[in-house]
């Protein structure tokens, strides 16, 4: 490890020790509004709204979902700034390619109908 990695390393677990019922009860806060949306999802499938309503929805809480998860549970929030901007890249650059690959099909499907 070079010297910035174990200084950031050595400040966690610093934090760690000295907030360790704080970051528990953090995590559980983070865990509880996880649950919460996965509540909320499930409600939606089961209601009949329009597709196009329902699915940005579903999408909206599955971004913020996933933040959560990279920020707090992957800790993402704890790294250094570099490695923050190429995670953000790589998953931009993943949504890009799977925009390119699944948007046609999509529309296909929206004018053709499923048979």
């Amino acid at each position: 490890m070079d010297t910035i990695q174990q200084a950031l390393a050595e400040r966690v677990a610093e934090e760690h020790r000295h907030h360790g019922k704080a970051l528990f009860l953090l995590f559980f806060w983070v865990w509880g509004a996880l649950l919460a949306m996965t509540a909320i999802e499930v409600y939606l499938t089961y209601q009949n709204l329009q597709p196009v309503k329902m699915l940005t929805i579903l999408l909206g809480l599955s971004f913020v979902k996933a933040a959560l998860i990279i920020g707090y549970f992957m800790h993402l929030k704890y790294e250094v700034s570099r490695m923050k901007w190429l995670t953000m890249c790589s998953v931009v650059a993943c949504l890009v390619l799977m925009t390119i690959f699944f948007f046609p099909d999509a529309f296909r499907i929206l004018y053709l109908g499923v048979k």
